[in-house]
């Protein structure tokens, strides 16, 4: 069996603040391999796009600093990695998609001066080359009339045109990773559709590796192959998007699963929600992170923090409960806490 692309392996990512120290990442680990899709999923707060950061070493400077643990990619540690190599391996071998493509734009230059400024920067070509790679490029993500578009600034594009131009800018070398950061975010269920079907052709072709963060499990049940579900810094489950999604095994996953509206619940009844809110860092509890929004909670959770366990090959849970869940989800005849996996594809705006 081939090496992953990515491992990341105990990952501990830290923050300096005025009231002390805080931990946003703890102790996370996961794989992707080549061409995979991993969907990455937890509530605001959870620790998601801060473990995008860290694998891009684009953490706020001088506050944000990785504490612990090893990134390889390609059998490379990127946390001990030279500045200088990571900005050859950043934009070349891995690209990345943020949230907001308004932010992410510089809005005094034009989208050609942009696209055109990666290509030469990774890239041993000439700038009447990298232009004709970026009207191509422009062209590939559907953009129409790209040699009128890239005479234009950011603030001139629609929603959906900014990011697109910003997936081009990620894709224009050609990465062998994605980094997808709520791609969607503010943009309409059409427009979202758009995108999230452009990126699953772009990777059809170059046969990248996607790593897609989200709040939507439609989404992460129609597009990813794996899912890690993060809570208050931590991984508090992850598999197959099968395994997680037919047979969750952590009270979290069950309730994000159980929130989602059903085709076959009854009408106007009151939709399932998780009491409370996500622990702020500097006030996490001493037990399980979730143990103050728990219905399963018992003594043992607020006094200890749950290690990772295997429930199947593939399927990993940070539960002390886990298997009195599992068993009474079986006894009940619902492996799942919303049915199965096509139920939330149902819901997927793809």
């Amino acid at each position: 069996m081939s090496e992953p692309l990515l491992t990341v392996s105990h990952l501990i990512t830290e923050f300096d603040t005025d009231e002390g120290r805080v931990r946003a990442v703890d102790d996370v680990s996961f794989t992707i391999a080549a061409g995979e899709t991993l969907g990455v999923v937890g509530e605001s707060g959870c620790g998601k796009s801060v473990t995008a950061q860290s694998i891009m070493r684009l953490l706020p400077q001088p506050m944000g600093q990785i504490a612990g643990g090893s990134i390889l990619f390609q059998g490379r540690d990127l946390v001990t990695l030279p500045l200088s190599e990571m900005q050859k391996i950043r934009g070349a071998r891995i690209g990345m998609v943020f949230q907001e493509p308004m932010t992410a734009l510089n809005p005094v230059h034009t989208i050609g001066r942009q696209l055109t400024e990666v290509l030469l920067l990774h890239k041993p070509i000439s700038k009447e080359q990298a232009l004709r790679e970026a009207v191509a490029m422009l062209d590939k993500v559907g953009i129409p009339a790209p040699d009128i578009r890239m005479t234009e600034y950011p603030h001139q594009l629609s929603g959906g045109m900014r990011q697109r131009v910003v997936i081009a800018m990620a894709l224009a070398c050609q990465p062998s990773l994605l980094i997808a950061d709520e791609p969607t975010t503010a943009l309409d269920v059409t427009i979202q559709a758009q995108i999230l079907e452009l990126i699953k052709e772009l990777q059809n072709d170059m046969g990248m590796a996607v790593m897609l963060i989200t709040h939507d499990l439609g989404v992460i049940a129609e597009t990813c192959s794996s899912v890690v579900v993060m809570y208050a810094g931590k991984v508090a489950e992850k598999g197959s998007v099968y395994d997680v999604f037919d047979h969750p095994t952590h009270p979290y996953t069950r309730g994000l699963l159980e929130s989602i509206p059903r085709l076959d619940s009854v009408p106007k009844s009151r939709l399932s929600i998780i009491p409370g809110m996500v622990p702020g860092l500097l006030d996490l509890p001493a037990g399980c992170r979730f143990e103050n929004r728990c219905r399963f909670r018992k003594d043992s959770c607020t006094q200890a923090v749950p290690s990772i366990e295997t429930v199947n090959p593939g399927h990993e849970v940070s539960c002390f409960e886990w298997r009195d869940l599992k068993e009474n989800a079986t006894v009940n005849g619902n492996a799942g806490a919303g049915g199965d996996s096509a139920t939330f594809k149902m819901s997927a705006v793809a």
